[in-house]
């Protein structure tokens, strides 16, 4: 894997997938190594990804101070990839937590933005975090699943801070469920930097309302993407993340979940290339 260095002298890694222009790519976690993002479910056919390890994940070196796993801190990274890659502008996408380090990015250089879209991010910098009510809300419209009566008391246990988180839930972060998933799923603990994914957000100085003008300001094109079972966030907060942003659309996958490139590839690699290729999406009542 390529690696550069982060201006604190971190070693930091990325993967390169995929041909055509370069699309930066954050991962969410918070903490997770990149390589739980595979091809994106197929968004190489149209873009070369370029998938960074965040520091102290995957095969990135773990920094000499571990406040900078800060969100906020992390911003220096990303400039010193786009510096590394030698472009004038990035264009981003950011899955999950990683969508929050795109933000700040964004808000702090908007001049070295280009297109900016955001997957299934709650955008905490800007004081949108999922409730517990909404995590549970989006579980309840899975109670035709064979498995949401165990998982259900688990899940409302581990959101009121009575029980562990368990694996048992994990179901509902996805729109399907099968062998394929379950796989995916399973590679989460090894990929994940406990420590780091504890420090990303606990210690990070958010000012919601700088960051919001700032990012009112920006002219980059944005896409807010959401799955239509997604808890964190629900699709209704996911459009208040969107109207943060002077240029911004907002689309809903149906059926998704928090990974939907997994629950439907093709749905997701359509709608996310043609937001990369400029190109005005069809909207239709159950997308848009």
């Amino acid at each position: 894997m390529p690696t550069f260095t982060a201006p604190d002298g971190t070693r930091l890694a990325y993967r390169l997938r995929g041909q055509g222009d370069p699309l930066v790519v954050l991962p969410g976690g918070p903490m997770r190594a990149s390589a739980y993002l595979g091809d994106l479910g197929g968004l190489t056919a149209h873009r070369r990804l370029v998938l960074l390890d965040l520091r102290g994940t995957g095969a990135s070196s773990a920094p000499a101070d571990p406040a900078t796993y800060r969100c906020d801190r992390q911003t220096d990274d990303v400039e010193a990839l786009r510096v590394h890659l030698g472009l004038e502008r990035l264009d981003l996408l950011a899955h999950s937590a990683g969508g929050s380090l795109a933000a700040l990015y964004a808000a702090r250089r908007p001049r070295r933005v280009g297109r900016l879209a955001l997957i299934s991010a709650a955008l905490r910098p800007l004081g949108l975090s999922p409730a517990p009510a909404d995590r549970l809300a989006a579980a309840r419209l899975r109670s035709g699943e064979p498995w949401f009566e165990r998982a259900y008391p688990a899940l409302a246990a581990w959101l009121a801070g009575e029980g562990p988180y368990d694996d048992v839930f994990t179901p509902f972060f996805h729109g399907r469920w099968d062998e394929q998933i379950r796989a995916h799923a399973d590679t989460e603990e090894a990929q994940t930097n406990e420590e780091a994914a504890d420090r990303y957000f606990a210690d990070a100085r958010f000012d919601p309302d700088a960051t919001r003008a700032a990012l009112a300001a920006l002219t980059a094109p944005v896409l807010v993407l959401a799955g239509e079972l997604d808890g964190g966030p629900r699709p209704d907060l996911a459009r208040r993340a969107a109207a943060a942003f002077a240029h911004a659309e907002f689309a809903l996958q149906p059926g998704a979940g928090h990974y939907p490139w997994l629950d439907d590839p093709r749905w997701f690699v359509r709608r996310v290339a043609a937001f990369l290729a400029g190109e005005r999406a069809a909207a239709s009542p159950s997308a848009e």
